[in-house]
């Protein structure tokens, strides 16, 4: 069985560096995966952040469509919690015209940043739709086929490209691997996000139990995990050992995952809900490549995994690229 490997880029801004630094970065990386010919490369959304510099991913994807020439550009997500579908539809749209068969339109369900940048995404808002109906309404949007009773019948997304975007759900619980299933898409677990692998498994059984085939597609499940690769056990562990999960536990039950506990604390100062901060060790594969290969087969043997989707957060750049060199010769007889 092949196995498809892609890469999704936070753009981050380590101590020294600059935005311009991380861009850079995300560019000479894009260019790296396309020749080691990783699948696609993913570009994130995150707001009033000094640590990441990817606060708009339609814009830095027309620009890494430019710098490349066949590897799929996407979103890593699109929040669309703040946005209006047509609008999203129609940068999409635009990027789908320009790069036709390269655009990935990634669908995050999180806010993207805490609740000051939220309320400023959305202000003017008197009538916000649920997620799901704007997760409807964007599929419509994009193949320009709204259905006969919506109430904008007749609207067209210009332009309308020769191949639209590929639509994708980006989640971390079972309650988001089931609205990916009922809209008939592709998920993506952020194991990066949430690697508690009791929630993943419930996640995946749920997708696979819900999903709607009438929308005449088939499921289609990626992972996105947290990887490094070097030449040594040692220096593999050694490069993990500094990344935590700081994860904000609301009294309403739900949960909010942030980098650091200066965000946590961040967030308090922002809100009046009561919450809890829990903070532990990421949850980074890694090791050498034989070591990593081995993991991947196994994970992809155990949940029918058919993409992993990898986000290698390193300070040190040539390290970083090394560990993506590394990964790709760990499968270079499976890539597909």
């Amino acid at each position: 069985m092949g196995i498809k490997l892609s890469i999704l880029d936070q753009s981050v801004v380590f101590p020294g560096e600059t935005a311009y630094d991380a861009f850079q970065h995300t560019i000479e990386l894009v260019q790296k995966a396309e020749s080691l010919s990783y699948n696609r490369f993913w570009v994130s959304e995150h707001h009033d952040s000094e640590q990441v510099a990817g606060s708009s991913p339609e814009v830095l994807i027309s620009y890494l469509l430019a710098k490349t020439e066949r590897i799929r550009i996407g979103s890593g997500g699109i929040m669309l919690q703040h946005y209006s579908p047509y609008k999203v539809a129609e940068n999409f749209n635009v990027l789908a015209s320009l790069a036709p068969g390269r655009v990935d339109l990634g669908i995050g369900r999180a806010p993207g940043g805490l609740p000051r940048s939220t309320k400023a995404l959305q202000q003017g808002i008197t009538e916000a739709a649920t997620l799901s109906d704007k997760l409807e309404d964007l599929q419509q949007f994009v193949k320009n086929q709204l259905h006969d009773e919506h109430p904008l019948k007749g609207l067209k997304v210009s332009p309308i490209p020769t191949v639209p975007v590929d639509i994708y759900i980006l989640g971390a619980s079972a309650a988001s691997a089931q609205s990916a299933a009922e809209a008939g898409l592709p998920y993506v677990f952020a194991q990066f996000i949430n690697g508690d692998h009791a929630i993943a498994e419930a996640a995946f059984e749920a997708y696979h139990q819900h999903f709607n085939t009438e929308k005449g597609t088939q499921p289609k499940l990626l992972l996105a995990l947290s990887l490094i690769v070097a030449d040594t056990e040692e220096e593999a562990a050694e490069l993990a050992g500094e990344y935590k999960n700081v994860k904000i536990h609301l009294e309403n039950g739900k949960t909010l995952t942030v980098g650091t506990l200066e965000q946590a604390e961040e967030y308090g100062r922002q809100t009046q809900a009561k919450f809890t901060v829990e903070e532990k060790q990421a949850e980074i594969t890694k090791g050498t490549k034989e070591i990593v290969r081995q993991k991947l087969l196994e994970i992809q043997q155990k949940y029918n995994i058919d993409e992993f989707i990898v986000t290698t957060s390193v300070k040190d750049f040539s390290k970083r690229l090394r560990s993506f060199e590394l990964l790709s010769e760990a499968f270079a007889e499976l890539l597909v």
